[in-house]
């Protein structure tokens, strides 16, 4: 097992291998997830978080072996990234990589943070649904990721919790394993919104902050932000057809 502390917990490197190695048998299921498990476990009174990366195929296994990094290491990395560039998400303790003559499990490991929201319930089932002044936040957060040459390919509903403060929010961004860094043209930047909310009047508040932070026409925001919205959706909704059928002709 190859792994990486953060100096500051470099006193506890001992409890936190332990912890790792008996990830399966304890700690709390943090949420339901597809393809990798998230699992909160107390670090000496402090809770901490870990996410669990589902072993690779036989071809990856050989890439992140030898080829590419990890998924774990990139999130710790880009965490580091972030924090250094005044970008909040929770703060980054370590990651492991199981690595034989292939590649194995590999765990991320962060700081539990206790937020409000995530940007999920600013479109659907919260009492927070279309508030304007998180949604205008949100989109000035966005720019200022652009601005510093942040480039987040999994900006989407869930990967971005929000603190309520007394004057304001506090964004931090989570799932952190794919993103590029480096100047953005305007059509990049608007795509960047197209996973977020499909609900024109929500797209409407954020091109309008959006565009008021960036100098740019309110208007072109709008249009082009919209645009990538309805070409994401065209393109989601033929992937579930498609898988649809395909479930029909293998009962």
């Amino acid at each position: 097992m190859k792994y990486t502390i953060a100096s500051t917990y470099q006193d506890k490197a001992d409890r936190i291998l332990d912890i790792v190695t008996h990830f399966e048998s304890r700690g709390k299921p943090f949420d339901d997830r597809d393809r990798n498990s998230l699992k909160l476990f107390d670090l000496d009174g402090e809770t901490i978080n870990i996410k669990s990366f589902k072993i690779p195929n036989v071809i990856n296994k050989i890439a992140y072996r030898y080829f590419r990094t990890s998924k774990a290491r990139r999130s710790y990395e880009y965490a580091s990234h972030l924090l250094e560039n005044d970008v909040l998400t929770p703060q980054p303790i370590s990651y492991f990589e199981e690595r034989g003559a292939l590649f194995g499990k590999s765990y991320y490991i962060s700081k539990h943070l206790a937020y409000d929201l995530t940007y999920r319930e600013l479109i659907k089932n919260s009492e927070y649904v279309g508030d304007v002044a998180m949604l205008s936040a949100f989109a000035k957060f966005t720019h200022s990721l652009h601005a510093k040459n942040i480039h987040f390919l999994d900006h989407s509903p869930g990967n971005t919790l929000i603190v309520i403060k007394d004057e304001g929010y506090d964004f931090y961004l989570v799932d952190l394993n794919r993103m590029e860094f480096g100047p953005m043209d305007f059509k990049t930047r608007m795509a960047n919104f197209r996973r977020l909310s499909s609900v024109e009047s929500h797209v409407k508040v954020m091109a309008d902050a959006y565009a008021k932070e960036s100098g740019e026409d309110s208007g072109l925001v709008f249009e082009t932000m919209w645009q990538g919205v309805q070409d994401f959706q065209k393109g989601f909704h033929r992937k579930k057809r498609v898988k649809k059928r395909l479930k029909f002709w293998k009962r």
